[in-house]
Order: structure tokens, then sequence, then C-alpha cells
């Protein structure tokens, strides 16, 4: 929606939309006091339009006459790559691979940590971000697991049913055997919520350990296997159509 014609639209929504942040973030900044509009400290849900001066940290924002073009970007993140905007050691970052031209404010879709490699999304677009985000969709995320140790049939039965970590439960939705010989073997995982650090708490519950992890889907878009890493690409016409329909998101479709 063209913010300008957005009166009655909730704040959050209308920064989502204008590339701001997704809507969870922003309904933290306003929680925390960050946001104000017209001068005075913003609430959540309170609606606004184009009339209204909006501040964020002080810094008035300025909403674009028009929506960008929806985009959304895939990237190959390399190990030792964190997916923080700003890390006071120094350590590179995905945002940093990114395309930076024309002022567009990148939002990740979710996150891998520090150690983990493979697909990770962005867009500009906070409203899909959010959706893509939210448990209620229930999205696939896909990985490649090196494992070392044994690993047989109760184990993986075990998986699919459900381990208990910390006190919390954890299953996959898949699990398949791929390639590797001996006590190195390459296994295909799927979750559905992207829990922190999900993927190696259930391998480590059952004595093994994973050597290496790599996201290689996330929802339908499949982590290509000549894209190097740090190398990214756009995610374009039908595959970028069948990401919204899983979504249920209403956008304007790349050219």
């Amino acid at each position: 929606m063209d913010p300008s014609e957005s009166a009655g639209e909730r704040l959050q929504k209308v920064l989502a939309q204008a590339g701001h942040g997704s809507r969870r973030e922003i309904e933290r900044w306003i929680s925390e006091g960050r946001i104000s509009v017209n001068g005075q400290p913003a609430s959540l849900g309170l609606r606004v339009s184009s009339k209204d001066k909006i501040s964020v940290d002080g810094k008035i924002i300025r909403l674009f006459e028009k929506t960008a073009r929806t985009q959304v970007i895939a990237l190959n993140k390399p190990e030792g790559v964190i997916c923080t905007a700003n890390d006071p050691q120094g350590r590179p970052t995905a945002e940093s691979l990114l395309p930076n031209k024309d002022g567009v404010r990148w939002i990740g879709i979710g996150r891998l940590d520090i150690n983990t490699s493979g697909l990770l999304l962005f867009t500009n677009n906070g409203d899909l971000a959010h959706q893509l985000m939210h448990p209620s969709f229930q999205i696939d995320r896909e990985y490649a697991v090196r494992i070392f140790g044994d690993v047989n049939a109760e184990i993986l039965a075990r998986l699919r049913s459900g381990v208990e970590v910390d006190g919390e439960s954890y299953a996959f939705e898949d699990v398949v055997r791929g390639n590797g010989r001996g006590a190195n073997r390459w296994y295909y995982c799927v979750v559905r919520q992207g829990r922190n650090r999900e993927i190696r708490k259930v391998w480590e519950s059952q004595g093994l350990q994973v050597s290496r992890l790599i996201r290689s889907r996330f929802a339908n878009v499949m982590l290509p296997r000549d894209l190097k890493p740090g190398r990214h690409f756009e995610v374009k016409g039908v595959m970028l159509d069948d990401l919204y329909r899983l979504v249920n998101f209403q956008g304007r479709r790349s050219q």
C-alpha cells in the first residue's frame, strides 16, 4: 500500500511496508519508547496517516511516496559470518554481503548461527518478512547435516517422533540419509520453527556430533549447488509467486 494513502493504518504496518523493519521489530521499538508520532511517544495499536510526523530514536522517518517493489534476496552465507547488523568484535556480517543501492534496507528472514552456512533470505518488505517467520505458516527449513557417529534406525525414529532437550520437545518433520560412508555421513532434516541451535541440539541429544551444518532450503527456495559462499541471487518470477502463496502475501511481483 502507498504510505501516503494509509490513513488509519497501524503504525507498525506502515513502517514495515516502507521497509524500516519487521512488524515484530517495530512493535519492540514502540514498547521501548524509541518511536514518537507528532512529538509524543507512540503506543501499540496507534493508527497514523501520511500527515503524521514519525520519528525513530529522534530521527524523522520519511515515508516513500510510492511503495518500493518487493524484493527477496537469497544469500549463501559462509561459516564465520554473523547475522546481526553490527558486531563489537568486528566479525563479518551477512548484511555486508548484500547489494547496497538505492537506500534499500534488507530485513533478514530468520537467522543462521556463526558456524552454520547456507541459504539465508532477505527482503525489503517488513510484512513479508513477518509472515515468513510467523510460526502459524509452518514454513519448511531443510538442512544438510554431516554427522560423526553411528546412526541407526532407532535413532532416526526418535528424531521423527520427538526428543526432549533442556525441558523442551524437539522433532524433525522428516530426516533421510544422504551421501557418505563410515562414521561421517550426510543427512537431510526438515524443521518448521527454526529455534536457536535446534538442529545441533537434536542430534547431540543422541550422543552424535554435528561436524557440518548447511541450510539447503527455505520454503520453496533451494540453495543452488553452483552458488558460491558469499554470493547471492534475487528470487523472481514463479519462485517468488510461489513463496508469496505459501503465506498468502499480496505483493507486487518482481519484474
